[in-house]
C-alpha cells in the first residue's frame, strides 16, 4: 500500500490537490510548490521598504488587524494580506509594469481581494501616511466573513450571540 499524502500524490501527478485539501487554487502542485518556495524566500530576504512596513503591520499593531506577508493567492504572491478584510497591500518599486499590475489586480479581484498599492519612496519617507492610507482602506472594506463559520465546532465556538461561556 502507498503511504503518500494527497499533496505528495498530487505533486507526483502534477495535478492540483483534491478539493478541501488545502489551497490548490486549481493549479498544478509543482507550480504551487515553486510559488510557496518563492514566497518563503521573499519572506527571508525582504526589501528595506517591506521590512519597514512589516514592522508596522505585524502582530496586529495596526488597530488589531492581522496581516500575513508574502501570501500565495492563486498564481500570485501578495506582499501583505489582511485576511479578515481581503485587503492586499503591494509595495511597488521602480520596476513595476503598470499593465501587468492591472491584469494581476483584476485576477486578484476575481478571487474577492482588493489591492492597495503604495510605493517604496512613500514607505521610506512617509510611513505614517502609508499606514493612514491602509487604515482608511481597512475601515471602508467590508468584513470578509460577516457571519459565523457555516460549520462551527461541536462545542459552539464562534457562534454569534452564544450565551455559553
Amino acid at each position: 500500500m502507498d503511504n503518500r499524502s494527497p499533496i505528495q500524490d498530487a505533486r507526483r501527478l502534477n495535478a492540483p490537490p483534491l478539493a478541501g485539501r488545502g489551497r490548490g487554487w486549481g493549479l498544478p502542485a509543482g507550480f504551487l510548490a515553486k510559488l510557496n518556495a518563492r514566497a518563503a524566500d521573499m519572506r527571508a530576504y525582504p526589501t528595506e521598504p517591506e521590512k519597514r512596513l512589516w514592522c508596522a503591520l505585524s502582530n496586529g499593531q495596526l488597530e488589531g488587524y492581522k496581516f500575513r506577508r508574502q501570501a500565495v493567492i492563486g498564481a500570485y504572491i501578495a506582499d501583505f494580506l489582511c485576511p479578515k478584510k481581503a485587503l492586499i497591500v503591494e509595495v511597488d518599486g521602480d520596476t513595476h509594469d503598470q499593465d501587468h499590475d492591472q491584469q494581476r489586480d483584476q485576477a486578484l479581484a476575481g478571487h474577492g481581494f482588493q489591492v492597495l498599492r503604495v510605493t517604496n519612496p512613500d514607505v521610506m519617507r512617509n510611513l505614517d501616511g502609508v499606514l493612514q492610507h491602509i487604515l482608511a482602506a481597512l475601515h471602508s472594506a467590508p468584513e470578509r466573513w460577516p457571519r459565523p463559520h457555516p460549520n462551527p465546532s461541536p462545542e459552539g465556538e464562534g457562534l454569534l450571540g452564544s450565551s455559553e461561556p
